[in-house]
């Protein structure tokens, strides 16, 4: 059995000084999860929610869904 690699990057609109998510995407597939981890530990904890979890939090964001009830 091969394990693949995450292959971190970051948004292209993140050019604040490393202040910003990372994110796997090319796990998504394979493993059912979209790994997350704070770009400024990148040896440190990551999360690994489930794909359809993640593009739902995803969508949530480009609706400005998560903002002051």
């Amino acid at each position: 059995m091969t394990t693949e690699s995450p292959r971190w990057h970051t948004s292209s609109y993140s050019d604040n000084g490393g202040a910003c998510v990372a994110v796997a995407t090319n796990l998504a597939a394979t493993t059912g999860t979209v790994p997350v981890r704070d770009s400024k530990f990148p040896d440190g904890p990551a999360l690994a929610p489930r794909s359809d979890a993640f593009t739902a939090f995803v969508a949530g964001v480009k609706r400005c869904g998560f903002g002051p009830a």
